[in-house]
């Protein structure tokens, strides 16, 4: 029998596109349901997106890919989330905490992602913890460093899949007594919100307690994203400082040496820049000899040479060209703990774990990153720990590289589990029992 050919407007027509339709409706939510959709918050506009930002985004694409592919190497071979696809869905992190937490309690009860990854400021982590908390949302902080966010509360459902930054600081404290033991003079340059009151109360008690005799000439706090530095420059050179610690990270970051460095303050004194690596890809040919660089961690240039570290580089290079820097390697962090997690919590079955399986397997949980093994060893199994290194810029035939590079293995520059980072510097970094 040779069938009718049906207008599109007829009634016969109608019913099949509908039922046709209504076919397809269950399979697509099926699909959609076997997603495993991760929230990604990151700065995607403002002065920390270039630095900041945009990396910590690319990183979670590549890898995001690279998971859903089945291409990432040991232990991470299996696709997706214990075989569920992987989906990223972004966030920009600019606009302020206020603005923030609404867009969090969208992702969490509009757009109903499965968990959180994200924030950079830690102003905002602060804000967020609580609401997540709150709406009992598995939430990964991947980069912001305040060490206030489990040494003054505990959660079930937040974890930070890097190191706070005492041990930036603490590792800092450490380099300077190394590398220039004559240094006694000290200043700093620091953003006036949690990071940077914590980062320099945290360098100032450590030399303090390394060194005796040790000067503090000035400490400069500009408020975040300030952008002009003229009247703190010259505060900071009045001293004549050995050391100028700076934790100023993005734009602030970039701005700060594009302003010092044709006064002379980064030459005449020698600059701690804790997080200092992400300004190498972009400011190489600016920043003095001796200069100290931290990656808030074995990141960048100072992440080992391990299959994890090539494949992840490599597949960013091809990509985007440049290699990737701190905060995409703390993205990958949070991704690949995240997935660790899961697939412990699933065992060897194939049934999805349920949230609070996951959390329960995440709490302690040590994995392998591109930076080496991450050990969630404080705030109840929530906070991670890590190594971390550092090492002096030197300019060789126009290309920026490190001489004098320390490692710092994560019990020497991350206080004991239960003791908070200021009490156990004053108590002189004593060992865990």
């Amino acid at each position: 029998m040779i069938g009718i050919p049906q207008s599109p407007k007829s009634p016969l027509a109608a019913l099949l596109v509908a039922s046709s339709l209504a076919a397809l409706a269950p399979a697509r939510a099926q699909a959609d349901e076997a997603k495993f959709r991760i929230g990604v918050v990151t700065f995607l506009s403002g002065a920390a997106a270039g630095p900041f930002g945009v990396p910590a985004r690319n990183g979670a694409e590549v890898l995001a890919e690279a998971i859903n592919a089945g291409k990432v190497p040991a232990p991470y071979q299996k696709p997706g989330f214990g075989g569920r696809p992987v989906e990223l869905v972004f966030l920009d992190e600019a606009g302020g905490t206020t603005k923030q937490v609404s867009e969090y309690r969208d992702l969490v009860q509009r757009q109903n992602v499965d968990a959180v990854i994200g924030y950079i400021s830690s102003g905002d982590c602060l804000a967020i913890a609580p609401v997540a908390e709150e709406l009992k949302k598995l939430t990964i902080f991947f980069d912001c460093g305040t060490p206030r966010i489990f040494e003054d509360a505990s959660y079930k459902y937040v974890f930070r899949a890097s190191s706070h930054a005492a041990m930036d600081n603490i590792a800092a404290a450490f380099y300077v007594t190394d590398v220039l033991p004559g240094a006694r003079k000290i200043a700093g340059i620091n953003q006036n919100y949690a990071w940077g009151q914590d980062s320099w109360s945290d360098f100032e008690n450590s030399m303090k307690k390394l060194k005796s005799g040790v000067e503090v000439t000035t400490s400069q706090m500009p408020k975040l994203l300030a952008g002009q530095y003229g009247a703190e420059i010259s505060a900071l050179m009045a001293g004549s400082p050995d050391v100028i610690h700076s934790s100023f990270w993005g734009g602030d970051l970039d701005a700060f040496v594009l302003q010092a460095v044709p006064r002379g303050a980064l030459k005449k004194s020698t600059a701690v820049l804790t997080c200092g690596e992400t300004a190498t890809h972009k400011l190489a040919g600016q920043i003095p000899d001796g200069t100290i660089i931290g990656a808030r961690g074995p990141h960048g240039a100072f992440a080992p040479d391990v299959e994890l570290n090539r494949f992840f580089r490599a597949a960013y290079q091809d990509r985007y060209v440049l290699y990737p820097n701190y905060p995409a390697y703390h993205m990958s962090q949070a991704l690949l703990g995240l997935k660790a997690a899961y697939e412990k919590a699933q065992g060897s079955g194939t049934a999805a774990p349920t949230p609070d399986q996951i959390i329960a397997a995440f709490e302690g949980l040590t994995f392998d990153s591109p930076s080496g093994p991450i050990r969630m060893a404080l705030g109840k199994g929530h906070q991670a720990v890590e190594g971390t290194v550092y090492g002096q810029a030197k300019t060789v035939d126009g290309k920026l590289t490190f001489v004098n590079v320390k490692h710092y293995p994560a019990e020497k520059v991350n206080p004991p589990e239960g003791v908070k980072s200021a009490d156990w510097i004053q108590a002189g970094f004593k060992p865990a029992k």
